[in-house]
């Protein structure tokens, strides 16, 4: 029922904030939402959303946000934005707990992985001790062919050139 710039102004005031509307209009322009800072939420795209959803959590400069699978469901470039916007956040100082069902999400993303089965962390440690407790890797050949993410996102970039 709100607007992006009216949810980012409303999570501002909740939290007693000084100046709500420049603090969202902050955030719209950080997460490239300002020409939908005025739709309604609920027409924007799956990638929009997420960004707008982790603009609210950042509201305030929380030094520790929680994203549960933030790029469930979107494509391939929503995707990358908003692994580009993780690692903004953990290189500007914030703590990041992400949960993925993405492995490779994790391996892009984590300092520190804990793996979970059954509700239980059965493991944890970063990339590399985890990749210690396996035997070491085979060397072979092989031809890759790329991947269609990969052939999506070369069409994508070259029709963005044009």
């Amino acid at each position: 029922m709100l607007s992006g710039r009216e949810n980012l102004i409303l999570i501002a005031r909740l939290r007693h904030l000084q100046n709500p509307r420049q603090i969202a209009d902050d955030l719209l322009k950080r997460f490239g939402l300002t020409e939908a800072a005025g739709r309604m939420a609920s027409t924007y795209s799956g990638g929009m959303r997420r960004r707008l959803d982790i603009a609210m959590s950042l509201v305030g400069n929380a030094p520790l946000v929680f994203l549960d699978e933030p790029t469930t469901g979107l494509d391939p470039e929503a995707r990358i934005e908003v692994w580009r916007i993780v690692k903004e956040l953990a290189a500007g100082g914030t703590t990041v707990f992400l949960t993925t069902q993405y492995l490779e999400e994790a391996e892009q993303l984590a300092d520190r992985i804990a793996i979970l089965d059954k509700g239980k962390i059965i493991v944890s440690g970063t990339l590399a001790e985890l990749k210690k407790l396996f035997p070491a890797a085979t060397v072979e050949y092989i031809e890759k062919q790329p991947s269609l993410e990969e052939i999506f996102l070369a069409i994508v970039g070259a029709n963005q050139e044009k």
